[in-house]
């Protein structure tokens, strides 16, 4: 009875625990949650003032009974998951199952799995927090009394199989809310009009400039009529610089990432998914095997909404970049980043737990996505400490009559920051881009003038990056809940994700439609983040979590039983299509599936017959004489193939076009360009055509 018992969530996480402390430790894994409310009823006693059931989780009785074992024969239990309201949650329930007293010290936290902060956190217990624990135990008594209040009505109502929560159907109404927006939008017809100028000389870059006033007001061209009168009183100008505007900018360094902006990062750069980048990031949190320096991990608690840094890491950092890259990029004072709203400033930001274990040092024990996950954090850590960039940013004043024109340019005088990372979203299109230096009143050469015509678009589709970053802004779920939200809605089949873009199902469009008409007020944004900000005064003790459950349910039974004698079943009509069925000779109907529409013959279930539902492109098979037509993979993915499957085996992820490239004669395919919007492309690797498509 010599022994400590420590016990931590992941089977990996013990592992690493494990290498950092002596033979008087045994370090036990309860994989995730041990008991929790029963899957087969809600679990939850609304009429004794919500008093929850919570079982032992199916297939966790084996675990259970091994950790009790354990901890008889320990002399001290530590309980040690996630430093956050779940890992408290877990805590707390295990303090349960091995009937540890409500006052024992057994809590120990730490926000990164390193030995040095293992035996600092071991010589630290604390007891449970409960605040932290209700402030859970709320969120999960309110999700479970919407999913299981609201899904059974959808299935009376709609079809059997639906599913509604708190969190997710507010995620898929803001997708639905944005393709209406995009649906109801009217395009605006405005023109834009660029000089190519420069100082009677030729040879030199030609200067490219804008027209940005008319009489000193704003610039704005409706009309190809407009454009026009422009063009020809400007063929009467001479075109002179009036003035020459210098400023020296700084560019100061983005802060480390938080969980949104890892997962909006690693979106964005990595084309990784949320639930990647989450999955990654656990790996290099719970350790990797470094060799000869064993299994440590490599980063700190990866969910967090903290910008906080620990000033050991700061001065590492700093003691880091002073030798690298020497006193001009060190700034004279740590970088302090604060966190906007009711972060858990407890926590950090996600860092390297060490500055010095460097990407490219560590690389041969990293997997491919793991190294890449890695390095964008390291990158975005190591730069967050760094001096700022320096940028001269020159602007040219010409005047042409009323008419007066801009041309800028950025020279970054000074890397700084930038010498490690740079943040898209921080980049100028104008940087690196040289302004000659030239007397006032010089009169410049028009080489071309270039009138463009533009309609105004609607907002955008959401990707996950930008959905997460919107839910993030709204206060719509915490850092924990962004990548699983976006799974649910997903795998549910109420959204699907094609070109990068979230597009809303019908099947997400009729539910939203329900959840909107009956329960809006449970829906609406404002609502939820509210209820978000009351599960944090939950966790700081201001409010007692049973009146918080009591104010939501009140109003949500009352919106219950309204809906369940106002809705009446809702028809979703099967288009029926003009093939038959192989089977039996009816027509197939096209049915909604987790993947969008396919085939099934509407015998069910006496003719069991379906197939895939062939969306012809209008582009012929470059290996046979079948058609282009697009499909979908096992997850969902949408990719192109050939009508003949199986006999032909043309697929690509890109959709073809009606074309060849003119240079080498392979199909052409269209691609998304940041800059200029769509294009084709050729896909040989050995031939670069490519070509902007006209009005996009």
């Amino acid at each position: 009875m010599t022994n400590t018992l420590i016990i931590v969530e992941s089977p990996a996480k013990a592992k690493t625990i494990g290498k950092f402390l002596g033979k008087k430790y045994t370090v036990k894994a309860s994989v995730g949650h041990v008991r929790d409310l029963p899957k087969s009823q809600i679990g939850v006693d609304v009429e004794d003032n919500f008093q929850p059931k919570y079982i032992t989780i199916r297939g966790k009785g084996e675990t259970v009974k091994e950790l009790r074992q354990a901890a008889k024969k320990a002399s001290h239990v530590l309980l040690a998951p996630d430093p956050d309201r779940e890992g408290e949650a877990i805590a707390w329930h295990l303090q349960h199952i091995l009937n540890l007293g409500e006052q024992d010290k057994c809590r120990i936290e730490f926000n990164e799995i390193t030995k040095t902060a293992i035996q600092e956190a071991v010589k630290k217990p604390r007891t449970i927090d409960k605040c932290r624990v209700d402030a859970q135990q709320a969120r999960r008594i309110l999700d479970r009394l919407v999913g299981y209040n609201l899904s059974p009505l959808l299935w009376r109502k709609v079809k059997k199989g639906l599913s509604a929560g708190r969190v997710q159907s507010v995620a898929v109404k803001l997708i639905c809310d944005r393709e209406e927006e995009i649906n109801e939008f009217n395009p605006e017809e405005y023109w834009t009009l660029e000089a190519s100028l420069n100082n009677n000389d030729k040879n030199k870059n030609p200067i490219s400039s804008k027209l940005v006033k008319i009489e000193g007001e704003q610039a704005k061209i409706s009309t190809k009529d407009e454009i026009d009168v422009i063009l020809d009183e400007l063929e009467k100008e001479k075109f002179i610089l009036q003035e020459t505007i210098k400023k020296d900018k700084k560019r100061n360094p983005a802060p480390p990432f938080t969980t949104s902006t890892l997962q909006q990062d690693a979106y964005r750069k990595l084309n990784f998914t949320a639930k990647k980048t989450m999955r990654l990031a656990q790996q290099l949190y719970e350790g990797i095997d470094l060799g000869k320096e064993g299994t440590i991990g490599l980063i700190t608690y990866i969910r967090t909404d903290s910008k906080r840094i620990a000033a050991v890491a700061q001065d590492e950092a700093r003691a880091f970049i002073l030798d690298h890259f020497g006193v001009d990029y060190t700034p004279e004072q740590p970088r302090e980043y604060k966190t906007k709203g009711k972060a858990q400033e407890a926590h950090e930001a996600i860092r390297p737990t060490s500055v010095l274990l460097k990407p490219d040092a560590i690389k041969q024990f990293l997997a491919r996505d793991q190294y890449r996950l890695y390095k964008l954090i390291w990158d975005r850590f190591v730069a967050s400490q760094m001096s700022s960039a320096k940028v001269l940013q020159t602007t040219l004043v010409i005047n042409a009559g009323k008419y007066q024109f801009r041309a800028s340019g950025s020279i970054i005088q000074f890397p700084g920051f930038l010498r490690v990372y740079s943040d898209e979203e921080q980049a100028n299109q104008d940087d690196n881009k040289i302004i000659p230096d030239l007397p006032e009143k010089t009169t410049l050469l028009l080489l071309e003038i270039l009138p463009k015509q533009h309609f105004t678009q609607p907002p955008p589709r959401f990707t996950e990056a930008t959905l997460v970053k919107t839910m993030e802004e709204l206060g719509i779920g915490r850092p924990s809940t962004y990548a699983p939200t976006i799974d649910t809605v997903q795998s549910r089949g109420y959204v699907v994700r094609e070109d990068k873009q979230l597009f809303p199902t019908e099947l997400g469009l009729i539910v939203t439609d329900i959840l909107k008409e009956h329960f809006d007020r449970i829906i609406e944004v404002d609502f939820t983040a509210q209820l978000e900000e009351e599960l944090d005064k939950i966790e700081e003790g201001v409010v007692n979590w049973k009146e918080v459950v009591s104010e939501f349910y009140q109003p949500f039974d009352h919106l219950l039983r309204k809906a369940e004698e106002e809705i009446g079943k809702v028809e979703i009509e099967d288009e029926i299509s003009d093939e038959k069925c192989e089977q039996c000779g009816r027509n197939y109907v096209i049915k909604i599936g987790r993947y969008g529409k396919f085939l099934a013959c509407p015998g069910f279930p006496d003719c069991r017959s379906t197939k895939p539902l062939l969306e012809e492109i209008g582009v012929s098979c470059s290996k046979c004489d079948g058609q282009i037509v697009a499909r979908r993979s096992k997850k969902g993915r949408k990719f192109f193939g050939c009508s003949n499957f199986p006999e032909c085996d043309y697929t690509n992820w890109d959709e073809p076009v009606a074309k060849k490239c003119p240079r080498c004669e392979t199909q052409l395919i269209k691609k998304q360009s940041k800059r200029n919007g769509e294009k084709i492309t050729c896909p040989n690797k050995e031939c670069d055509f490519e070509e902007i498509l006209e009005g996009v």
